[in-house]
Order: structure tokens, then sequence, then C-alpha cells
């Protein structure tokens, strides 16, 4: 069976401030247990028939681990017929030697966790890069030889408005770059950045705002020929990134590391939050280190298809959403379909007068997980 495959790297140098993903800090002893646990249950998958169709090795931090970790990893996953390699890195972790090594070992694709090109955001985000260093991240990656490089941009911070926002964007279109993403800012509970928001030290951008920034990039990057292929993604043509579009296809995928999540023919496992329990449980494909299992009905699963398939710019077309999921897109969302039609969220797609699908509207790409609620 081919299949996409995520890997988690729960490493950081430090927490941002802002994120509420698993993470914790840097061990050397412990990430060397942690690969070779990784290792162990890809070659396991190997040995059952598995192949990967991409690979995508998130984070956390992957670029935190020290070169011959990297090196082993990369090894293990190295495979005939992996259409895309993709690994997230930041730009304070990301050195030569270790491009290198990611070029010779088959990665195709960086994703460099840039987020701003202003110090004092960066420091505000509680960031342990600066501009400088995020720059010569890009420009290093550039020289190593890799052609698909993505960055991250957050936009909506306090104090920082439209203007502020033009600059970061034409600064992102000026490099040698393939993909951007873009994340507004959210203030997530637990987080430090949610406890100095409740504490007064600042107040959040507005809404209308933040509306604006978000418009304006989507015209912006289209100039710049990097077109809206998902809602927070802009790519130039053909460097889409093609392990997340088995995500919102919602197809199945197989993932590894602690809080990592598999999603095969209908059923959802997520492992363990814990390192430690995950190096010690998780053993080859067993289930040991699974903490939650869900097996959806094939009327959630079509469900989920829809509000999945909705973030697409494409949006979705009926004949495929049927073939897919089994269910007539018509039948299951009417409701939700007329309701979001009348709020202008959605459109009608149509071929010589003849419907054919919806997708977001201007506004509805605004609104996008109001429209995805609906859906559910």
């Amino acid at each position: 069976m081919k299949l996409p495959l995520y890997i988690h790297i729960p490493f950081c140098r430090r927490k941002c401030d802002y994120c509420d993903f698993y993470s914790i800090d840097y061990s050397k002893e412990l990430a060397r247990s942690y690969i070779n646990t990784l290792i162990g249950q890809i070659k396991s998958l190997k040995d059952q028939g598995f192949s990967f169709s991409t690979v995508y090795i998130g984070g956390g931090t992957p670029s935190v681990l020290d070169e011959y970790l990297l090196e082993r990893l990369l090894k293990t996953i190295n495979c005939p017929g992996v259409k895309e390699t993709t690994l997230e890195a930041n730009p304070e972790s990301l050195t030569r030697p270790k491009l290198e090594i990611m070029r010779n070992l088959g990665l195709s694709r960086i994703s460099i966790g840039v987020q701003s090109f202003d110090n004092k955001v960066l420091s505000f985000l509680g960031r342990v890069h600066n501009k400088a260093q995020a720059l010569k991240a890009v420009e290093l990656a550039e020289k190593t030889g890799f052609k698909n490089i993505s960055i991250d941009l957050i936009f909506g911070l306090p104090k920082r408005g439209l203007d502020f926002w033009k600059k970061e964007l034409s600064q992102a279109a000026a490099l040698e770059i393939k993909h951007i993403s873009l994340y507004s800012l959210t203030y997530e509970k637990g987080t430090p950045l949610y406890s100095r928001l409740k504490s007064r030290e600042f107040s959040p951008i507005g809404n209308e705002e933040e509306a604006e920034m978000y418009s304006y990039s989507i015209d912006f990057l289209s100039k710049k020929k990097f077109f809206q292929y998902e809602v927070s993604n802009f790519s130039k043509r053909g460097f889409d990134c093609r392990h997340n579009l088995f995500y919102w296809d919602n197809s199945s995928y197989l993932g590894l590391g602690a809080s990592a999540v598999s999603y095969v023919n209908g059923v959802r496992k997520k492992y363990t939050l814990s390192v430690q329990e995950y190096v010690k449980k998780a053993r080859g494909l067993s289930d040991e280190a699974v903490v939650e299992q869900e097996k959806l009905s094939p009327l959630r699963r079509a469900k989920e298809t829809a509000a999945l398939n909705i973030r697409r710019a494409k949006g979705i077309n009926f004949l495929k959403f049927a073939k897919n999921t089994g269910f007539d897109f018509l039948t299951i969302e009417a409701k939700a379909k007329d309701k979001l039609l009348e709020e202008k969220l959605i459109v009608l797609k149509k071929r010589n007068s003849r419907i054919f699908g919806i997708k977001l509207t201007r506004k509805g790409f605004l609104f996008c997980d109001k429209v995805c609620r609906e859906f559910l």
C-alpha cells in the first residue's frame, strides 16, 4: 500500500510564545532514542509492504536535529517512488552541512519558519532567530540546490497594520522561493502570548483590519505569480505542497511520532503526547503508544471530506465527491449549501449552464472556518 507519511519531530530550541503544538526542549540523548524508534517503525512499515507517495517531516523543529540523526532518518525514508519529501526548518538551526545532507538524501522541498522580517515582531513572538538569519537561511537553501523553497509568515499582529504587512509581503515575494503559507496570529489558551493578552500587555488587531490584510495578500501575491490553491497557501505554478493536498482531499495517510495522527480507511489514531512514553511503547506497527482511536461512520467521513475539500481554491466537484465518499453532496449538505449561498460565502460552479460544484467566494475565504463548521 502506498500512502503519504507524516513524521513528527517534537524538539525545539525554544518554544515560541504563540505555539500550542506539542514540543519539548531539544535533548541529544532523548532525540537519539526517539529517532531510533522512528527508524524502527519506518522499517516495519516497509517490511509490511507499505511505501510512501510523499513524506512530510514536521514539528517542532526538525532542523534542530544533530547532523548524524538527520542523516540516519533521511536515509531510512529515502526510497524509490516518493514524489515529494518536505522538511520544516527554522532559520537559527538551518546550516549548510544539514542542507547538503538533505539534498544528498533526496529531500525535495524545505519549509522555513520565517514568520516575519521584523526583529521586534520576532522578539514579540518569542522566536529565537532574527531577520538576517531568516534571509540567510533562504539564501543557503537556494545555494545548496533547493528549487522548492517555502516560507511561513504571520499577519494580524498588534500595532502592525496594513502598511507594515505590505512591506512583509514585498520582502517575501522578492526572495527565490516557490511557496508562501500565511497564518493570522491566534491566541491559544495556555500559551505565554495568551497570558500576555489577558494581562492587557497589548491589544489585538481588529477583525476588519485583519481581513483587509488577508484580502490584500490574495491580490498582491497573485500579481507576483503566487496563486492561492488553499485558504492559507500560495505557490508558483506546479509548486503546490503535494503532501498537504492529500489532507484536503481527506485521503488516507500514515503518521509517526509523539502526538502524530494516522488516518487510514476511515480510522483515526493518535499517538501519545509524551516523547518518553512513545520511545518506550512505539514498536513497529503495534498500537501500544496509541492513546486515541476513532472509526468514522461513512456519513461522518463524507462530511469531513466536504469540510476539507472546500478549503481548496478549486472547491468541491460533486462527481468526484460522490466517487470518493459514496454520498451525493447536494443530498447530505443541502441545508448548509443553501445557507452559505444566501450568506454569499460560497458560489456555484457551472459549465455550460450546468452546476457541477461549489467553491468559496472572496468573503468565504475570510470566513472559511464558519463554512467548514456548517458542513460538519
